[in-house]
């Protein structure tokens, strides 16, 4: 397969993580002859150093012009400090969902059994989940009409949906959770929100094309608390753009880093792949980001275009890096020498050795004499 690769590095740890998945895919290419043609961009903090523009054209050109998109992270504490700029590193990341249609975004959840005591809670907790969240994009309280009155006293930000977009995403989720578990979970605020009302009613006119898919709902400030107690309780989550957001955030803790939650961004002709972290500006240049949710965000790419095999592998050295503690110091307690570049190295030496033969590489590398 021959596939043209739009990579969106972006600002922060951004570059870091990102040359650690075109790392991988590239290794992948070889292992299965493929071609992936990598053509990069400007977005985000990075693009405004260059041309004061958060989203220029000519990214957005690369984008619709390539098969898919890889991307960074975005943002820049620089413009944290000051809640009266006009242009934003954000607006890049949002311009760009919107320009592209990417109103679904997917994030697997998943505790991996090699890290459980990297969480914050009890592993009887956690152990065995497995959660998909369907977030809905490029509407909502995001895109909706904001305020702001002459004085600067009052502000607001409309929330606001359509049917449709409600109805294309919620199809996307009840699929997914027909191939799982068959349990969906509406998150919403219905019993406040006319926005969220709407949701309940069309989740529920269309769960009747799904009889095999049983659908349950809760409100967000209860969900925030479930995922916590008990989020093994959870299949599929489908939800609006906010709570996504803040679920997807949440839900890191379940994991022990949110160094490992990757995701996917669909459209109706268009695909962006990326990890959940933001920019953490601090870690820039320091080799202490974490690159595996960078890397699954490239596997869930592969996924995309069915090369399952591919995505397989890669998924297999991740957790095969995890098991041997070839990890960054989120979460590393074991060695104090790996860095970003070296999970990236291990990844792509077991893609090209997966016989075991990576382990005498890994010795080497790390310097140990043994790590078994």
């Amino acid at each position: 397969m021959k596939l043209d690769i739009a990579v969106l590095p972006g600002d922060g740890i951004g570059p870091e993580v990102t040359a650690e998945a075109v790392k991988v895919l590239k290794a992948i290419g070889m292992a299965f002859e493929h071609t992936f043609n990598f053509k990069y961009g400007l977005v985000g903090a990075a693009a405004i150093d260059d041309s004061k523009n958060p989203l220029p054209e000519a990214t957005i050109d690369l984008c619709k012009d390539t098969d898919a998109i890889l991307f960074g992270a975005i943002g820049d504490t620089a413009y944290d400090i000051d809640p009266d700029a006009n242009v934003r590193p954000e607006q890049g990341l949002l311009g760009l969902r919107k320009a592209l249609g990417l109103h679904t975004n997917i994030r697997p959840v998943i505790a991996y059994d090699d890290l459980l005591n990297k969480s914050s809670l009890k592993v009887k907790q956690i152990k065995d989940t497995n959660i998909l969240i369907f977030r809905e994009l490029t509407g909502g309280i995001y895109f909706g009409k904001k305020t702001l009155s002459k004085d600067g006293s009052t502000a607001s930000d409309v929330c606001e949906y359509h049917r449709f977009e409600i109805e294309r995403i919620a199809h996307s989720a009840f699929k997914a959770a027909r191939s799982r578990k068959g349990k969906l979970t509406l998150v919403d605020k219905s019993n406040v929100l006319e926005s969220s009302r709407l949701w309940r009613r069309v989740v529920l006119e269309i769960a009747k094309q799904y009889p095999k898919v049983a659908l349950d709902f809760m409100f967000v400030d209860n969900a925030a608390v479930e995922l916590i107690k008990n989020p093994r309780q959870f299949d599929v989550i489908l939800t609006e753009n906010m709570f996504g957001d803040i679920l997807s955030e949440e839900a890191s803790v379940i994991v022990g880093s949110i160094g490992l939650l990757a995701s996917a961004s669909k459209g109706d002709t268009h695909a962006m792949f990326e990890p959940i972290h933001g920019a953490y500006t601090k870690a820039k240049n320091k080799g202490i980001a974490n690159p595996i949710a960078s890397i699954l965000s490239a596997a869930m790419l592969l996924d995309h275009f069915d090369l399952v095999d591919e995505a397989a592998l890669v998924r297999e050295a991740v957790d095969k890096s995890l098991k041997l503690h070839i990890t960054t110091p989120d979460l590393n307690t074991k060695y104090d020498n790996i860095t970003t570049s070296k999970v990236g190295d291990f990844i792509e030496d077991f893609i090209n050795n997966p016989e075991e033969t990576n382990l005498n590489f890994t010795n080497i590398h790390l310097g140990q004499s043994t790590i078994i």
